[in-house]
């Protein structure tokens, strides 16, 4: 398998959202939560911080994620900034150039922007009733060199689902010729996109092993091959995290696991009543009953393990070529919980990766 060229060491980064599993939890509480994890990320020397976009969805509170994102380059120095992701179906091109480029401007050309065509049913029918998956997609691959172009200036568009006359994005974006852009890509022909734009790659296998990883990889290294006038761009792997010492953690953090996709595979259905902005709570009996999101399937699938086992994962991880790592926290465990497996991470993983 091809590594184009890929020579760095893997970097790490962190993806985490705001999540209210419980009604009594307030939310200032959970985004100082969320900022706790972030300052963690930072000192541990982490190469990024990602968070999404959600709407109307206390499972991932993320309204507009260059909020957060502005508040963090306040508190940090060295850490980019990133959206993870951007539904694109969901923005007017000029509103997303502009905004992005403001938030380069305020964190002095530290963001990123990743994009995707969304995934939650639920949302289309709030935001964009009608919306179906294949015209969100047609939606983003026709945002992304609009935008691209809106930077450089004086851009007029007549596409499929956006027409405008002449216009430069203001202010123009710090970095040069503008903020890495990266697209979430499943299918060859995202990568593909991806690859032919410019963009870098961002991947997950959500609830799948690692033969998923492999195989995101092989789309990714088959794009480039097809794009030899490209140069070859960066890939992000994102992927449900959680390293413990003893065995008993462990298997409690596969069960968080399970109970987060129950949840997530719930909310993607969009079958269930929602009330509040919570779904309706799913039994014990019920999360039985869904054995791909088992705990012990959660255990084999996800990077879950010692330090010692979580090191020989993620170095099989690099050496399939991927760029980064984005250490994904979202699950159902309490703070307390997720920032002493993120310090662990810090403490004992993320130095078999850095060269002496």
């Amino acid at each position: 398998m091809s590594k184009q060229n890929k020579k760095s060491r893997m970097k790490f980064s962190l993806f985490a959202h705001m999540e209210r599993y419980e009604a009594s939890q307030s939310h200032r509480r959970l985004y100082e939560d969320f900022l706790a994890l972030c300052d963690i990320a930072e000192e541990g020397g982490f190469s990024a911080i990602w968070t999404g976009e959600h709407h109307g969805m206390d499972f991932t509170i993320a309204p507009n994620p260059f909020l957060p994102l502005i508040d963090l380059a306040a508190r940090t120095k060295n850490v980019r900034l990133g959206t993870a992701t951007i539904v694109a179906p969901f923005w007017h091109p000029i509103k997303l150039a502009g905004e992005g480029a403001m938030a380069d401007v305020i964190t002095n050309g530290r963001i990123d922007i990743s994009l995707s065509r969304g995934a939650y049913e639920f949302e289309y029918e709030r935001l964009s009733p009608g919306l179906d998956a294949w015209t969100a997609g047609e939606k983003l691959r026709e945002m992304v060199p609009a935008v691209q172009k809106i930077w450089q200036g004086d851009y007029a568009h007549d596409g499929v689902h956006w027409q405008f006359p002449a216009v430069t994005s203001a202010p123009k974006p710090v970095q040069e010729p503008h903020p890495p852009v990266w697209i979430a890509a499943r299918d060859p022909n995202s990568h593909e996109f991806a690859v032919a734009n410019g963009c870098n790659v961002q991947v997950t296998p959500l609830w799948q092993g690692d033969e998923e990883v492999e195989n995101l990889m092989q789309k990714f290294n088959d794009a480039v091959e097809k794009n030899p006038q490209v140069n070859r761009p960066k890939i992000m792997l994102c992927r449900h995290t959680f390293v413990a010492k003893t065995e008993a953690e462990l298997e409690a953090g596969a069960k968080a696991l399970s109970d987060f996709y129950c949840v997530f595979g719930a909310w993607f259905k969009n079958d269930r009543p929602v009330a509040d902005a919570r779904i309706k709570p799913l039994s014990e009996e019920e999360k039985a009953e869904i054995d791909m999101f088992s705990p012990e399937k959660m255990r084999a699938n996800h990077v879950v393990g010692t330090p010692d086992e979580v090191i020989e994962r993620l170095k099989v991880i690099e050496d399939l070529g991927y760029d980064e790592y984005s250490v994904w926290l979202d699950n159902s465990m309490s703070s307390e919980v997720k920032k002493k497996t993120l310090e662990l991470f810090v403490k004992e993983v993320v130095p078999a990766f850095q060269d002496d």
